[in-house]
């Protein structure tokens, strides 16, 4: 997802979040460091926020020793990200309402145009979905799961901790430019157990493992 400036936080689920962290423990966040760097045979020729993160994706598949068989994301949009994960996982599914939110560029339906930018990339299946209707039904595990939806810290944390009850790997993307994102990573990271590690470029990475 595209994105262009820093967004001032006014939702008080985060402003509690906020103050309950000073009583609560803390929670080390590590930074990523990958130890090489390769651009996957397949990209999606459209501008993207994500840009730099698919050269990331072998080493951090190859450090947490993640598994490669079904990936879930949460967001597609136009795309990007969805035919870079395709080239690491034998299937992936994308949910999204492809209409667009308040902090995307696109709005309006962008679903049949992204689902035939995606077409040659026969491992992915979309799905025009609100991720709460997704959630709601779905019981399989996944290797990873990539959420990058509306990015406010209610529905990033209600999302990302079903996904991180769901995925022994779940990413977060726009940390950087989104404070909520990161203290809703930060929240998920306290109430599961799993070690929050951090890639600042391509405007933040919140990658949540076990």
């Amino acid at each position: 997802m595209h994105r262009e400036r820093f967004y001032v936080v006014g939702e008080l689920e985060f402003w509690k979040s906020i103050v309950l962290g000073f009583t609560g423990p803390r929670i080390p966040v590590i930074p990523y460091q990958p130890r090489m760097r390769q651009l996957p045979p397949r990209i999606l020729p459209v501008a993207s926020a994500w840009t730099g993160i698919e050269s990331v994706l072998s080493d951090l598949i190859r450090t947490f020793n993640l598994g490669t068989d079904a990936c879930l994301e949460f967001g597609v949009e136009f795309g990007y990200s969805t035919a870079a994960l395709s080239n690491f996982f034998r299937s992936i599914t994308g949910v999204d309402c492809f209409i667009g939110d308040k902090h995307t560029v696109a709005q309006g339906d962008i679903y049949t145009d992204t689902l035939k930018r995606l077409s040659p990339y026969k491992n992915i299946r979309l799905v025009q979905s609100d991720y709460r209707d997704w959630i709601a039904h779905d019981k399989q595990s996944y290797d990873l799961i990539h959420v990058d939806i509306v990015h406010t810290y209610a529905d990033t944390f209600q999302c990302g901790l079903w996904s991180a009850r769901h995925a022994r790997c779940v990413l977060f993307h726009d940390t950087m430019s989104f404070p909520a994102v990161k203290q809703a990573v930060t929240d998920i990271s306290r109430k599961t157990g799993k070690r929050f590690y951090h890639f600042e470029e391509s405007n933040g990475l919140g990658i949540l493992v076990d």
